[in-house]
């Protein structure tokens, strides 16, 4: 699984990376039935490991998803984060700032919302849409947005040197793929909702969306945040590998059970 993660200072071209690899798991019905089967083991994993970092309340963990229109960012969120105590764990969704929001630096909103410690956070969306929308759309300049890179790099080092591990997710499909999930949507009335009329003005942007994202990972990818770019066309291996990633990284902060509190004969406490 750790094949998927960019080293720090590669220049990164998305074209390299098969959105359809399913690893050493068949493109089969026996495939996915292994996958499931295993990510369903993972994540009942995670909620033993979420305990654990509820109750020592020393570090945190930061999932920050991203990703093309229809890349699967709420059904990993549906999928992956089924297991977890939703008293320990919050979801954020990045908008278009607010007027208050603009009128502040870009990372002020997004700072507000970074997990506590004992907390998981799951950004859908998150500070990388500062870099990519806008410019792509040409609302800040280039020479902003690489301004921007290194600010980013210097926030995330912040929150890691804090006790935030961030794991950061690039949800890859492709372009014929997001053809296929935008008509899913069309044709099942009860996805309608989701439909925006921007979607289409979007995916005529296709291009620049993948050269933005690639400066952007390249720029951002480090030993303490690094990104991994998950192949999502299909949908079980992708929550596999965001499970896999998720647990390794609460495991890597190597906690323990807190002991029990101090004074107390457990022996011999009856309750009545």
């Amino acid at each position: 699984m750790k094949g998927y993660s960019v080293k720090p200072g590669r220049e990164l071209l998305l074209k390299q990376y098969d959105p359809d690899d399913t690893g050493d798991y068949k493109k089969s019905e026996q495939g996915k039935e292994q996958a499931k089967a295993e990510t369903a083991a993972l994540i009942a994993e995670l909620a033993g490991l979420q305990e654990r970092l509820y109750a020592n309340a020393t570090r945190s963990l930061l999932v920050v998803l991203q990703g093309m229109d229809t890349s699967g960012k709420d059904g990993t969120i549906k999928s992956v984060m089924s297991g977890l105590n939703p008293q320990g764990c919050k979801v954020v969704a990045f908008k278009a700032p607010s007027k208050d929001e603009l009128a502040r630096d870009f990372l002020w909103r997004v700072h507000r919302e970074v997990p506590a410690k004992g907390y998981i956070g799951i950004f859908n969306r998150s500070h990388y849409e500062d870099v990519l929308i806008t410019r792509v759309h040409g609302w800040v300049s280039d020479k902003v947005a690489k301004r921007r890179f290194e600010q980013i790099k210097e926030f995330e080092e912040l929150l890691s040197e804090s006790g935030t591990a961030i794991l950061k997710i690039f949800l890859h499909i492709s372009k014929d793929e997001q053809k296929l999930r935008l008509e899913a949507r069309i044709a099942d009335p009860e996805k309608r909702w989701k439909w925006n009329s921007g979607d289409l003005e979007e995916r005529n942007l296709w291009d620049d969306y993948q050269k933005a994202f690639e400066d952007v990972i390249s720029a951002t990818s480090t030993e303490r945040a690094p990104w991994y770019i998950v192949p999502a066309n299909r949908k079980w291996y992708r929550n596999l590998i965001v499970a896999d990633r998720m647990v390794d990284a609460l495991k890597s902060m190597k906690l323990k059970t807190p002991p029990a509190p101090e004074g107390v004969d457990f022996a011999k406490l009856k309750i009545v």
